[in-house]
Parts: C-alpha cells; structure tokens; sequence
C-alpha cells in the first residue's frame, strides 16, 4: 500500500519555526516531484512549495518565499518542509502530495497530483 504520511505539525507562537516531514512507504518517489499544499479553515487548498525529482528545481507560493524552505532526501524517501518566521496566517492543515507524471518540474498542480498525505495541523498564534 502506497502511503504518505505527514508528521511535525503543532502550536507555535508567531516567529517560531516548525520542520514538516513526509515520509513515503510502498513505494519510491525518488523520480517524481513532490510538494506542500495546506488549507485553512473555510479555505480552498492552495500550494505552498514543491520540489523537482532530484531537488534541482523548488517552487514556493509568494506567501512563504522566504520563510519556507522544501528539501528531500530520496535515500530516505523523505520530503521536509522547514517553516521559519511563522505568521498566524500560516494556520492550515498541511498535505504532501505527489504528482508520478511530473519529473522536472517544481511547479505541482493539485489536480495533478495522484497521491496524498493525511495532513498535519499547524497552529501559529499571536
């Protein structure tokens, strides 16, 4: 069974940091791009971040560019999402997501993607 799974979600105050994981099982994403979509309460979901297969290629929202940064590992099948510089507008639940038709580019599409995470709340107050 093919799984993402989120994790490092939590409560923290505006200007703290948060790192995001996303472990993949089941099968490897090494060769197909990656990112970080969230969605706040009453909200559509909206892209954060993403990566490209190898990491030579990230895209970031203009919200986070900045503050945020998407790395992987593929030896570890993993993706990251370091947040810094919190806002209380980053308040979401937090979803990784993989597009298996996408390789080089980092520009993820959401109804492109085939596979997702559960999310992971993140909580940032003022």
């Amino acid at each position: 069974q093919v799984q993402l799974i989120e994790s490092g979600g939590g409560l923290v105050q505006a200007g703290g940091s948060l790192r995001l994981s996303c472990a993949a099982s089941g099968r490897t994403f090494s060769s197909v791009s990656m990112g970080w979509f969230r969605q706040a309460p009453g909200k559509e979901r909206e892209f954060v971040a993403g990566i490209s297969s190898f990491g030579r290629s990230t895209s970031y929202a203009d919200s986070v560019k900045g503050r945020f940064t998407i790395s992987r590992d593929n030896a570890k099948n993993t993706m990251y999402l370091q947040m810094n510089s919190l806002k209380p507008e980053d308040t979401a639940v937090y979803y990784c997501a993989a597009d298996t038709q996408r390789r080089l580019s980092s520009k993820l599409v959401q109804r492109d993607c085939d596979y997702w995470g559960q999310g992971t709340q993140v909580t940032v107050s003022s």
